[in-house]
């Protein structure tokens, strides 16, 4: 019987590094770490690593080693694509990236997305909960998993780290703009104010529920300042999704069962962008219209807006999640809890009301 052909002896790290004559931690760094070689050392590893077909080291053993999987998960509010579309949660994530090297799984826990095991099941050192309810079942699941979390935006958890603004003090502002230019006939467009999906008009009583307090916060905030100038009716309507096409159809909901408003304060955006998709030329001569989140659409249509630092909140979250993961010494309670400032942007959506409003 002829012998049978030996197989191929497989390369390994510890292989390449003694063909090179160099340490196996070297070898490594050319792969993970390669501003710690030379350009030349660097070639000559991934030169004799390609002649062996080495392709680099076993990510699965890397993780039982360092225990470490090299991955941050973050839970979202919103739908998979909303991560991608939306440019405030883009700015967010791109400063979660600034501050640290770990890679990100993103989690959605938007409306109809129920399936905690893909926190219970997902292969991270720690999470990051990007605006969920306080109820939500994925928060639950990432806290009993014993990991780093830290909360940007909502909500306020007891204990656990957080980065986000004063939502109420931020929206003040741009109600304050509208009464200086003497609107008294205002109403407000909110995105989603409960975790339940509801659209339609909103009472004060029903707002006081609302469980998404950031939203509840921003809608709060503007009410106070009209109270306080004796301007208290104001109609509130919400729509569960933050995309332009519902927002339209939410401004098309509170100018038709109001007609006689010359302004709608709007506590996003995106918001804000359906109310000119439904009015068009109608901003500002007949319609006043303010925003919040100071993204680069609304901006270039000089919207009156708030700007909220949201890459700065997501570098802040990183850097929070990575000194916890890297097991620095944890801060004191009172630093754990980062309100980032705000910045009000009068643009050129806000005008006197019309003539015989």
């Amino acid at each position: 019987m002829p012998p049978r052909p030996r197989k191929p002896r497989t390369s390994t790290l510890a292989s390449i590094a003694t063909e090179v004559g160099v340490s196996r931690t070297t070898v490594s760094n050319a792969y993970n770490r390669p501003d710690q070689l030379s350009p030349q050392l660097r070639e000559r590893i991934l030169a004799a690593a390609a002649k062996r077909g080495y392709t680099g080291p076993n990510p699965a053993a890397r993780s039982l080693r360092t225990r470490r999987a090299g991955a941050v998960g973050v839970i979202l509010t919103e739908r998979l694509h909303y991560a991608f579309e939306d440019r405030a949660s883009v700015d967010f994530l791109a400063g979660l990236a600034r501050q640290t090297d770990f890679s990100l799984t993103l989690i959605p826990a938007g409306p109809g997305e129920d399936n905690p095991s893909l926190v219970t099941g997902a292969i991270v050192d720690g999470f990051v909960v990007y605006s969920v309810p306080a109820g939500d079942p994925h928060l639950a699941a990432a806290r009993e998993r014993g990991l780093p979390v830290v909360i940007c935006d909502q909500p306020t958890t007891p204990g656990v780290p957080y980065v986000g603004i004063d939502d109420s003090a931020a929206i003040q502002p741009a109600a304050e703009s509208l009464l200086g230019a003497g609107h008294r006939r205002i109403g407000i467009l909110a995105k989603r104010l409960f975790s339940e999906p509801r659209n339609g008009a909103v009472n004060r009583t029903e707002l006081a529920s609302a469980d998404l307090h950031v939203q509840r916060a921003r809608v709060g905030g503007a009410l106070e300042v009209f109270d306080a100038a004796g301007v208290c009716d104001v109609p509130i309507v919400t729509r569960h999704f933050n995309d332009r096409a519902s927002a339209a159809d939410g401004a098309r909901e509170l100018l038709e069962t109001n007609p006689d408003l010359t302004a709608v304060l709007c506590t996003t955006d995106s918001m804000a962008l359906g109310v000119f998709d439904h009015c068009g030329a109608r901003v500002p001569h007949d319609l006043s219209v303010t925003g919040f989140d100071g993204i680069e659409a609304a901006l270039n249509l000089c919207l009156t807006t708030v700007d909220q630092p949201n890459v700065a909140k997501g570098e802040a979250v990183g850097s929070m999640l990575r000194s916890l993961i890297d097991a620095s010494p944890t801060p004191p309670e009172d630093q754990q809890r980062l309100i980032l400032p705000t910045r009000f942007i009068p643009g050129r959506t806000v005008a006197a009301p019309r003539q015989g409003a």
